[in-house]
């Protein structure tokens, strides 16, 4: 085992003996092994064990003195993939003329791992000892966001014939996949409330079915364009930024394009209005457990 000395420590008496495990000796001087290992105690869902090197660790600088280590079960650490253990460490020695307890704390957590199963200290007194042991919790909620630019058929496109005859208030196009999640484009060919007979309207929306959980968002990054009927790249474009979540399933223009323009320059022969969204990246997320 590799040993690793505290670094950064703050020492202090108090009367209160320690929770995690004490071992104490009623004739220290007759020990004659290098070192002393405790049984296995629990913390924090782990097993450990206190170290106690009677006549120093000279490995560890510690010749004329005690040493005092914790060392966590190494079958904790072989999961796959390899866990590590962050913990606070607090080393207790009896003070029998003050009948209080000599505490040594690192202010730093500790990383136990396959690679380092043991912190301690070289340097100690002697007859009682103890250890608290305050293991960090495991993370117990996460989220891993991607934001994916390459996406597969990122391109949809949509015709409206003859434009110029549309009754309704607004229509919606075929439901797309793109991303992952399916999508429609809603357009009001006369403006919506706050447009109405200047511009058309038009929304990027996913489906209902696809309605983000509560703490879910799904970004989205999207090019939608008006084509122009001429042939030319002169095309009614812009770009769409936008975070969906539960309450906002639909983002897009109110003034998109200017009716009058619109229908001067960019409706086909056949008097069609071809739209077409491109997509560039659209976000998922992996979240734990119990979102």
């Amino acid at each position: 085992m590799g040993n690793a000395v505290l670094d950064t420590k703050t020492s202090l008496l108090r009367e209160h003996p320690p929770s995690s495990y004490s071992i104490k000796f009623e004739n220290l001087t007759e020990l004659n092994d290098d070192k002393y290992e405790s049984s296995l105690f629990a913390v924090g869902g782990y097993n450990w064990r206190l170290v106690i090197y009677p006549k120093g660790n000279a490995k560890d600088e510690g010749s004329g003195f005690i040493s005092m280590y914790v060392e966590i079960e190494s079958t904790n650490l072989l999961s796959t993939p390899l866990t590590d253990v962050f913990a606070y460490l607090i080393f207790f020695v009896y003070n029998k003329k003050a009948d209080k307890y000599f505490t040594i704390k690192d202010t730093k957590l500790k990383r136990f791992s396959s690679l380092r199963t043991v912190w301690g200290m070289s340097q100690g007194g002697q007859c009682e000892f103890g250890v608290d042991v305050l293991v960090a919790p495991s993370l117990a909620k996460w989220e891993v966001v991607s934001f994916n630019q390459k996406i597969p058929n990122p391109k949809f496109s949509w015709t409206l014939k003859k434009f110029k005859e549309l009754k309704e208030d607004s229509y919606n196009s075929d439901n797309f996949l793109v991303g992952g999640r399916q999508w429609f484009l809603k357009l009001y060919p006369n403006g919506d409330a706050r447009a109405k007979g200047k511009s058309i309207s038009i929304y990027l929306t996913l489906r209902d079915a696809e309605t983000p959980n509560v703490e879910e968002k799904i970004y989205t990054r999207a090019h939608l364009r008006i084509v122009d009927s001429r042939g030319t790249t002169n095309h009614m474009s812009g770009t769409l930024n936008y975070w969906y979540t539960k309450l906002n399933l639909g983002f897009g223009w109110s003034t998109f394009a200017s009716l009058d323009k619109l229908r001067e320059a960019y409706l086909d022969n056949e008097g069609s209005l071809n739209v077409e969204i491109e997509f560039a990246v659209v976000s998922s997320t992996k979240y734990s457990p119990s979102i």
